[in-house]
């Protein structure tokens, strides 16, 4: 029972942003229709076995079209009469090649949100390029800043673009849009480009940038890796521990755990010139015993201290597990639900669906007769 309980999204299957933002808004409770590729019959089963994996849809019903035909087109149609939103990912005009452009939605449904998301957005000089995450967080001014000053730029795969600046952003703009609808009646096209997502995350850095608080150069700054108190060091046992001690009292209880209260040379937390000798002797100290030592010591204090886990140790995490932060699924461990609602909780409803699993079920509640899911099937329509 979910805070979307009652809404119906139609998901025009893609890849990586679009998925995303339909999981989200599934796990609050939507009913999420994907509305994925028809497959022919010999390759279902593998679909079938794959789909576990698919994170992304989980709590989703499938449908499977094929898009290229006229009935297909009508069908989706259909579901978008009783639907509150839509969301595709399709570069700029191949919905509209479709018969499924927000013209016609909105026509069909004029209280539907239109949800759009794509790398460069729906206009401009590269709407019509191919581009993945990093190349848009590039151009946003988001990747430039991220890893060491003497390496090339780096960012966490996918996360900082796709799912940042390009699902949450979707969703949020889903949200917005779907309460403006209940007040006027009237649905609106939501464009939403990773480029522009990324480029409004960086919005805390452009403040301090501007203020002359930021500076161009990799690693040179107070949030970038450049300060011995705000990095990740390597242990004796090659595990790794992050420290961001930012305010001087957190920073002062840190040098305390550490035995280095009295030591003059880390008294100047803010001395630019200090950080690089201050930082060797960081990695020589974290250097000299094992993770599991460091946590026993800084872990739960206002040290600004954490453990860098991988994907199998995260799920184990004491924190993580009392807080449900992980969850499994059909034996796939995945991230829950988030985030927390008091009086509506987010949960997931189902495992991800196999390719085209409930298409009889969506459509007769849509009103087609048995008689005419046979004349699609035999048509090639939908899925077998």
């Amino acid at each position: 029972m979910g805070p979307l309980e009652g809404k119906r999204i139609i998901e025009i299957g893609g890849l990586g942003p679009g998925p995303f933002c339909g999981m989200m808004l599934a796990d609050m409770g939507a009913e999420v229709i994907l509305v994925e590729r028809r497959e022919d019959a010999g390759t279902a089963p593998e679909s079938a076995a794959n789909s576990t994996y698919m994170t992304l849809n989980r709590g989703k019903k499938s449908i499977a079209l094929d898009l290229k035909q006229a009935d297909a087109t009508d069908i989706v149609l259909r579901l978008v009469k009783d639907a509150d939103g839509l969301i595709e990912g399709f570069r700029p005009g191949v919905m509209e090649r479709l018969g499924l452009g927000p013209e016609v939605c909105l026509e069909a449904n004029p209280g539907l949100v239109y949800g759009r998301i794509t790398g460069w957005g729906q206009h401009g000089p590269l709407s019509q390029a191919a581009g993945h995450d990093l190349n848009y967080i590039a151009l946003s001014g988001a990747l430039h800043y991220g890893g060491r000053s003497d390496a090339p730029p780096s960012a966490p795969p996918t996360i900082v673009g796709d799912i940042g600046g390009g699902a949450m952003v979707l969703a949020i703009g889903m949200l917005g849009a779907m309460i403006n609808a209940q007040s006027t009646g009237r649905g609106q096209v939501i464009d939403a480009a990773i480029t522009d997502g990324s480029a409004l995350e960086t919005a805390i850095m452009y403040a301090m940038y501007e203020a002359g608080h930021w500076n161009g150069a990799r690693q040179s700054n107070l949030l970038d890796g450049a300060t011995h108190w705000y990095d990740c060091y390597e242990c004796a046992d090659g595990k790794y521990v992050s420290v961001g001690a930012i305010e001087p009292r957190f920073y002062a209880l840190l040098l305390k755990k550490l035995g280095l209260e009295d030591d003059e040379d880390f008294a100047r937390q803010y001395d630019a010139d200090s950080w690089p000798g201050l930082k060797k002797r960081f990695v020589e100290i974290f250097k000299s015993r094992p993770r599991k030592d460091w946590c026993e010591l800084l872990e739960g204090s206002d040290a600004c201290f954490a453990p860098v886990l991988d994907f199998d140790e995260a799920p184990q995490h004491p924190h993580n597990m009392e807080r449900g932060t992980f969850t499994s699924i059909a034996g796939v461990t995945q991230p829950a639900p988030a985030p927390r609602f008091s009086k509506t909780p987010s949960e997931i409803s189902g495992p991800p669906p196999s390719n085209g699993q409930d298409t009889d079920d969506v459509l007769r509640v849509a009103g087609y007769s048995d008689d005419d899911l046979a004349a699609f099937r035999e048509r090639a329509v939908i899925g077998p």
